[in-house]
This record gives structure tokens, sequence and C-alpha cells, in this order.
């Protein structure tokens, strides 16, 4: 799957779960079929999956079940790539162009519905209510998350606890749905369950606090997209919020009149702001915390090579470059 080191311990059940993906993509629709391929043979690097496969291995399940619950989690991971795609206006995602740009909008969205659809019926045969309660109030947070951004893109007046707020049910809710069904899936211990859980919000967390740092000294070719993206779409992230509170009158007037305008017109003197005022380390310092606290977590489980690898992907999360 990767050359990254934490993916070794799950290699044979990540080929398992690509077959199933594969397999559950099946439509009486042709053009069904053609996007939920197009997008799901993106890659990206299918952490969701990842986690529950990890996860559940960690608490010693061992039969196919897994498989599936890895599976109804990249379905609906990728239902929200193509509805975001479609509200952020996107052309580009890891690289290439996204479903919207070459099928269009109604498309796009009908077969994120799909996928959604799809997830919840695999969710049904896998006969699991209580996994069932757990997905279902994710999907919903994650919703509310995307309304809720929407919402503030281009207000510059967006504090840091909305910003935390959005970022924790975007990105971190659907994190933390995977860990806390693979504890629920294997019958895990409530403690061990309740850590996971735990486990899977702050990795989460630390994930998009990096990626927010990121648009604005990572590289555009490693990342699949343009670095001020976020900017350019009238995004309010944690580093322009950080300089707005704690920069110069300046400073903060040239990232409020960014954010309220969109677009990269003056991108490099922002990111030279945002790193002057200490916005990017701020940023980084709250990933680094949330990623020792996703390892602190982890000692509530067995130790394991696949403890080991949830240890080392909550690592990578802060120290990546892409």
């Amino acid at each position: 799957m990767s050359s990254l080191p934490f993916y070794d311990a799950v290699t044979q059940d990540f080929d398992d779960v690509n077959a199933l993906i594969m397999r559950q993509l099946h439509s009486r629709v042709p053009l069904v079929e053609k996007i939920g391929h197009y997008i799901i043979s993106a890659g990206g690097k299918r952490l969701r999956p990842l986690v529950v496969l990890l996860s559940a291995r960690a608490c010693g399940l061992e039969d196919a079940r897994q498989h599936s619950l890895a599976a109804i989690i990249e379905f609906l991971h990728t239902a929200t790539l193509l509805h975001d795609d479609v509200v952020d206006i996107s052309d580009q995602r890891r690289g290439r162009s996204t479903a919207n740009s070459l099928w269009g909008n109604a498309p796009s969205v009908l077969v994120g519905d799909f996928l959604y659809s799809r997830a919840f019926e695999m969710m049904v045969e896998l006969g699991d209510m209580q996994i069932m309660r757990v997905l279902a109030n994710a999907t919903n947070v994650i919703a509310e998350g995307e309304v809720l951004q929407l919402s503030k893109v281009r207000d510059a007046s967006t504090d840091e606890a909305t910003y935390m707020e959005v970022i924790r049910s975007k990105t971190a809710m659907l994190f933390e749905a995977s860990t806390h069904s693979a504890g629920l899936l294997a019958g895990a211990e409530a403690a061990q369950t309740e850590a996971l859980r735990g486990y899977g919000n702050a990795l989460g967390i630390a994930f998009q606090l990096v990626d927010d740092v990121l648009d604005y000294n990572g590289d555009a070719q490693a990342m699949g997209k343009n670095v001020g993206d976020d900017l350019a779409e009238g995004k309010p992230t944690l580093p322009l919020i950080y300089t707005m509170r704690e920069g110069t009158a300046e400073q903060a007037a040239l990232v409020r009149k960014a954010i309220q305008k969109g677009g990269i017109d003056d991108i490099q003197a922002i990111q030279q702001a945002v790193r002057e005022c200490g916005g990017l380390e701020y940023t980084s310092r709250l990933a680094r915390e949330q990623s020792e606290e996703a390892v602190r977590l982890l000692q509530s489980l067995p130790p394991s090579i696949y403890r080991d690898s949830l240890e080392q992907l909550a690592r990578f999360a802060v120290e990546r470059a892409y």
C-alpha cells in the first residue's frame, strides 16, 4: 500500500479491503461505477481504513468483518470528498482533476449520495447497532461541520474556538468514528474502546492542524493541491486567526482583507506574516500536543505491532511534509 512503515502490519488486509471496495462499487448505472472507480482509484493515504484495520487488530479481531468496516469508512470519506469538491468548486484533488470538473456537479453529488447509501447497506449487513449508531452520528456531525465551515467562509471574525469546532466535526470525527467502531467491532473492553475513540479524535485534529500549516509552507506537488488553496477560498484557518489576534496591526489588516476578499493576490506577504508572528509555530505546537495525547491513549492497549503502528502514525501526523 505504501512505503510508510505503519502500513506493513496490515498489507494483506489492505489488499482484501481494496478488493471489497471494487466489488461494492457495482451499479446498474454505468456512470455511477465510472465516477466511483475514478474517485476511489485516486488513492491518497487511505488513513481512515488504515486506523480501522490497525485498531481492530490491536484489539485481537481476526475475522473479515474489519475489512467491511474499513470499506464502509472509505465510502463515507469518499462521499464527503465528492461533496466537498462541489461545495468548494475545486478542480484538483491529489494532483488530478476532481470528479465535478470532469463530469459536473450534479453527477458528483449524486454519486456521493450513492456511496453514502452503499456504506449504510454494508453497515446493515454487519448487523451491529452500536456501530450503526456511531457511524450515523458521525455522518451527521460531519455534515454540520461542513455547513459551519461554509457559514464562516470570508468571515474574518472567526475565532479559534469556532475553528476547532469545525475541524473536530469535519476531519477528526471520521477518524474518531473509525477507531471507536473498530474497538466495538472487536468487542474490546470499554476502557480500550474509549481510548481508541480518543486516539482517533486527537489524530484527526493533529492531521488537520498540520494540513493548515502546510497550506503556507508545503510542497504543492507532494500535497497534490496548491499552496494557499484555503486562503483562496476565504477559509479562516488557525495560522490566519492567530496572525489576526497576535500579529501587528498591519499583519492583521493584511490577513483580514485577504480572508474577506478571497484569492491569493497577497499570498507571499501573508506567508511572511504568519511565519513572522508565530502563527505556523503555534499551530504546529498544538498539533504536537494532540499527537502526544494520541500516543498516551494507546498505552491502554496491549503491546503489539498494531499498537506500535498506531503510534508511528500519530508521530507521522506531525512530522510529515505532505
